[in-house]
């Protein structure tokens, strides 16, 4: 193995759970963003059975690719964790009972009330010759580690806490001793947006894209709220910082309408620094989203200072009897409407003498809509000290994309409307 070639890592998950989907594998993705940033990048996952066979088809198959695996899951004390067993029998190496192991898997069953501990245990305490022993602060299986051929080997329990925890305390300032300058750290920049499609993103960074640094990739991350974009650079860190630099000034020439803040991954965050600067209140009356918006605002801490409250008006009799939307405007026009949006905008400040009023009301689905209000149709409205603005839009996908759209599209609006100023 070249002292030169940058170091990297196969991860292999194993458990029967992980293969019949009754549990999600976050140890792997986990790992990723940790072996990453540490500089060690996974290169190939695996994700296998409570087999032996299984377990060392996929650990002969990582030797081939990285220097550095990590095998997580199967280190537990019943019949189906063999994971300890087939990675030593693979390398050759005895199983030998540790009694310092043992005397703290006693200490541990005696703490919770057991005086004797349980022979199934004992196989927790088993260490392949030559193996180190990675402390496990928060669980009885300990991590082992153990050097083949010019590579490392680590296995971690499959608990997730626990697995993180021989991490952070363990295994991490193992890995940065053992293989020193040939970690290249993967530095990441996210520019967060909103309100505009992937596809439409896409081209405005094509527009400029030979002038980012050839040091640098991108990556554009969307989801319901919005697209990120992701700009990456393997450096030191401040060779780093300053191609970050100008790839982020090369991008924001085309993104910058569209930016939500550099460290504002919540467009909630914006809302609340222009509510907090220009010292107004805030109330919100939802249909569609049914609370949505509300909770959006109130998972942020410090949100008491400004939000006054909310309503959801999800029936008319609540959007007539406490928002003051007058029965012939929703038989005229439906409760889908922008004028209806616009009432309840106005009513929920008036309601909760706020400065500023939410209103939004629309079809989520899946039923419910007309062929001149489809699924998806969704009317919002801000009201600032009584000057109102409404937009709508039809958006795609299910009930739950709908509302998260809905309510992302709605924040972006106050927002906007906040900023212009009076």
């Amino acid at each position: 193995m070249s002292r030169n070639k940058q170091v990297e890592a196969a991860v292999v998950a194993v458990g029967e759970e992980l293969l019949s989907g009754e549990t999600t594998d976050t140890n792997g993705p986990w790992l990723g963003r940790k072996l990453a940033a540490l500089g060690a990048p996974v290169v190939r996952r695996w994700i296998v059975g409570d087999d032996a066979e299984a377990i060392q088809a996929a650990l002969s198959a990582a030797l081939d690719v990285a220097e550095l695996i990590i095998v997580t899951g199967g280190l537990g004390p019943t019949r189906d964790d063999l994971t300890r067993p087939a990675v030593a029998d693979f390398l050759g190496l005895d199983l030998r009972s540790d009694p310092l192991i043992v005397d703290d898997l006693r200490e541990r069953f005696r703490a919770r009330g057991f005086p004797d501990l349980p022979t199934s245990n004992l196989s927790q305490a088993e260490v392949p010759h030559g193996a180190r022993v990675l402390a496990n602060a928060l669980g009885s299986a300990p991590g082992l580690l153990m050097e083949h051929e010019g590579r490392s080997v680590a296995l971690l329990p499959g608990v997730p806490r626990e697995m993180r925890g021989i991490f952070e305390d363990v295994l991490g300032d193992v890995i940065r001793d053992r293989f020193e300058d040939r970690l290249v750290p993967l530095i990441h920049r996210t520019l967060y947006t909103t309100g505009i499609p992937e596809s439409v993103l896409g081209e405005r960074v094509d527009e400029v894209r030979a002038g980012l640094p050839e040091e640098v990739d991108l990556a554009f991350l969307p989801g319901l709220r919005g697209v990120s974009i992701r700009i990456s650079i393997r450096s030191r860190a401040d060779v780093a910082a300053k191609l970050l630099d100008e790839a982020q000034d090369v991008l924001d020439s085309v993104v910058a309408p569209h930016r939500i803040g550099m460290e504002k991954s919540d467009l909630v965050e914006a809302v609340a620094d222009v509510l907090t600067s220009e010292s107004y209140t805030l109330a919100v009356a939802e249909s569609c989203t049914g609370g949505l918006i509300t909770k959006r605002i109130t998972d942020l801490p410090g949100s008491s200072a400004y939000f006054q409250g909310g309503v959801i008006a999800y029936a008319d009799s609540v959007k007539i009897e406490l928002l003051g939307i007058e029965e012939v405007t929703l038989v005229e026009n439906g409760a889908v409407s922008e004028v209806v949006a616009a009432g309840m905008a106005r009513g929920v400040a008036d309601l909760l003498n706020a400065d500023v009023g939410v209103g939004i009301t629309g079809i989520a689905g899946p039923g419910g809509g007309t062929p001149e209000k489809p699924v998806g149709t969704v009317w919002y409205a801000v009201a600032v000290q009584g000057d109102v603005r409404t937009s709508h839009q039809v958006f795609s996908g299910d009930r739950e994309a709908v509302r998260e759209r809905a309510s992302q599209a709605t924040l972006l609006l106050l927002y906007q409307m906040l900023a212009a100023g009076p």
